[in-house]
């Protein structure tokens, strides 16, 4: 009897797979016009071939019947192709629950957050994402290894911060600190990481690429969100910045710094930092010093206005937030000016409300850039400053671009993006196709 069962088991496993449709042998996005991640303007009307998580194949116009035979074929209707969006500067892990939530809460709860928020940035076209501090070390594995959907993310780990300093989040009554105590819970759940001299970064600095850091991040100045600095203090010193770019270079990689003002931008290059989050407050001689060093510049479009973080009217916080805004606009003329590498990201904290707006983000740099140079800076730009990891790179292979051999994160887009910059601000409704990894994410085209 158990024979028996087991051979009708047997057989019915075998006539479900006779009836299930066989897996495509590749993906084909036929009738579309590329925007390759360089150019200005599309190409005329071309086929795409995916196989696996490359992109085998371009070729103009549309493909014999022959050749898609076993292909998924995906009819573009003449609409617009492109690379995945990249992030520059994000933060998966503390973008969505507000701050008291992030420094108190259970890591387990935070963590579930962050993945429901990885599908979310995933659904709004972003492929890949720079993580400039927080516990995502769990996430990025989850997501790789298909857990759960979301963008590919390079990991800073904790942010390493000065007492005092940007990244400092403890209480008053957690100072001061004792030899061989308790950690505080922002650093224990790896938020931040405290280090007062050059030994200590060092420490720090290994104890990130450890847990998988692909690059570091310090605290060079004074922040916004921070409760204990003023915007124009300058953290650390050159040999403090020296210690973490010694460690990052024996790692084969690089380190960044938050750093808003001149005196501070200008000690971490002295200290070898290769890349400089923010800038807000640049002045002449400071940009000139980072077209000359060929030191990256990832800005961010902070205006005052409703994409600004909502701080209590009268605060410091808010003061700092003014101070810092104001000088947006400066910053990126002197970007151009002085044709600095310049990167492209949003750096929510703490805020849902403004973790669903990363796309109204990209749009609004159309105050300073045109359509294709703002995508390419999202795509083609940003993926060079990743490739920056060096051999660190979780990801190896080209990105941001619609080429032959590249990873084939891709979106469809209904519209033409370079026309309208605006398209990038609904994803819900312009985004018919989501790639990542040569795997469909979304695809409201299909029957």
């Amino acid at each position: 009897m158990r024979r028996r069962i087991a051979l009708l088991h047997v057989l019915a496993l075998g006539l479900a797979a006779l009836a299930a449709p066989p897996e495509p042998a590749g993906v084909l996005f036929e009738n579309v016009r590329i925007f390759d991640g360089k150019g200005a303007e599309l190409s005329a009307p071309s086929s795409v071939l995916v196989r696996g998580n490359r992109i085998e194949r371009i070729a103009p116009g549309l493909l014999p019947a022959e050749r898609k035979a076993g292909l998924r074929v995906i009819p573009g209707g003449g609409r617009t192709l492109m690379p995945g969006l990249i992030d520059a500067h994000w933060h998966a892990a503390l973008a969505v629950p507000p701050i008291s939530v992030s420094m108190t809460a259970d890591p387990g709860y935070l963590t579930l957050v962050a993945g429901r928020e990885a599908r979310n940035t995933l659904m709004r076209g972003f492929t890949s994402v720079r993580d400039l501090s927080g516990p995502v070390f769990g996430l990025k594995r989850a997501i790789d290894e298909g857990v759960l959907e979301g963008p590919r993310i390079w990991p800073s780990g904790a942010m390493i911060s000065q007492t005092g300093g940007h990244g400092d989040f403890r209480l008053p009554y957690e100072i001061p600190k004792t030899p061989g105590g308790a950690l505080s819970h922002p650093e224990a759940g790896g938020m931040s990481a405290i280090a007062d001299n050059p030994d200590e970064v060092r420490l720090r600095s290994r104890e990130q690429f450890m847990h998988g850091a692909v690059f570091l991040k310090l605290a060079a100045g004074g922040g916004v969100s921070s409760n204990y600095d003023p915007l124009d203090a300058s953290q650390y010193t050159e040999a403090e910045f020296r210690a973490a770019v010694e460690a990052a270079e024996n790692w084969g990689t690089y380190v960044t710094v938050h750093a808003y003002t001149p005196r501070a931008i200008q000690t971490a290059v002295r200290g070898g930092v290769r890349c400089i989050d923010h800038g807000q407050l640049l002045d002449e001689p400071t940009a000139r010093l980072l077209a000359e060093k060929g030191i990256w510049l990832c800005l961010q479009p902070f205006l005052d206005d409703e994409d600004a973080a909502p701080f209590p009217p009268g605060s410091d916080n808010r003061a700092k937030q003014l101070q810092m805004s104001h000088g947006t606009d400066t910053a990126y003329a002197l970007a151009r000016k002085y044709r600095i590498k310049t990167a492209w990201g949003t750096d929510v904290l703490f805020d849902a409300r403004l973790a669903a707006r990363q796309g109204f983000q990209l749009a609004k740099m159309g105050r300073w850039y045109p359509p294709a140079e703002v995508l390419a800076m999202a795509t083609r730009v940003n993926a060079e400053l990743l490739a920056l990891s060096g051999p660190r790179n979780p990801y190896p292979g080209r990105l941001g671009v619609v080429e032959e051999g590249a990873l084939a994160d891709l979106l469809l887009v209904e519209g033409n993006p370079l026309a309208d910059l605006k398209l990038v601000e609904d994803a819900d409704r312009n985004f018919v196709v989501i790639m990542k990894d040569g795997r469909i994410h979304k695809d409201i085209l299909k029957p």
